[in-house]
C-alpha cells in the first residue's frame, strides 16, 4: 500500500505540485492521497471478494446442473457471507477512525497498518485456495470443504472487523 501512495504521488499534475509548495496544503494533500490509495485498496479487496463470490457461484451451478442439490444450503451461506465481508470491505469509511485527519501519523505506524492490510490480502489467497479445495459433483465431500471454507471465510471476517482495532491503536500511537 505505501508503493501505491509512492505512486499516487508521482502521478500528480502541475497544479497538485504547485499546491504542494503552500505551507500546510502538502499535509492535506497527502492526507487526501492516503485516503484515495487506502479506498483503491479497499476496491481491489473487494473485487477479489466478488470474483471468489462467482466461482462459488459456479461450483453451485455444477452442483444443481448434477442433481445434487442437498449442498446447496451451503453453497448459498458461503456466497451470502461473501458477499457480506465484500460490502464491509467496499464500504469501510476511508481510513476508519480518522486516520488521516489532523493527527500526524509516522511512518512506523502506517508500515503496521500496510502489514496488516497486505496480511489481509495474504488470507485472501487462502481463501481462494480453500475454495478451489471444494471438489466438484460426485469427487469428494463438498460439505465439508464448504465448512472449512466457511470457517476460513469467518477468520477473515474477524480479521477484517479488527482493522478499526489496528487503526485507532495507530491513530493513539501517534497523537
Amino acid at each position: 500500500m505505501n508503493q501505491g501512495f509512492e505512486e499516487a504521488q508521482s502521478r500528480r499534475n502541475w497544479l497538485e505540485r504547485l499546491g504542494a509548495k503552500i505551507p500546510g496544503f502538502r499535509g492535506y494533500q497527502d492526507r487526501e492521497l492516503r485516503r484515495e490509495v487506502d479506498k483503491l485498496q479497499r476496491e481491489h479487496m473487494a473485487g477479489q471478494l466478488g470474483q471468489l463470490k462467482a466461482r462459488v457461484r459456479d461450483q453451485a451451478r455444477a452442483y444443481t446442473d448434477a442433481g445434487r442439490i442437498g449442498v446447496l444450503h451451503v453453497f448459498d451461506r458461503l456466497d451470502r457471507r461473501l458477499d457480506g465481508l465484500s460490502q464491509a470491505v467496499r464500504f469501510a469509511d476511508y481510513g476508519a477512525s480518522g486516520l488521516f485527519d489532523v493527527v500526524k501519523v509516522y511512518d512506523e505506524e502506517l508500515d503496521r497498518l500496510y502489514q496488516f492490510d497486505l496480511s489481509v490480502l495474504d488470507d485472501l489467497e487462502g481463501l481462494e485456495l480453500a475454495i478451489d479445495g471444494i471438489p466438484s459433483p460426485g469427487l469428494g465431500d463438498a460439505g465439508g470443504a464448504i465448512e472449512a471454507t466457511l470457517t476460513a471465510l469467518g477468520t477473515l471476517q474477524e480479521k477484517w472487523a479488527g482493522r478499526k482495532t489496528v487503526i485507532a491503536s495507530v491513530v493513539k500511537k501517534s497523537s
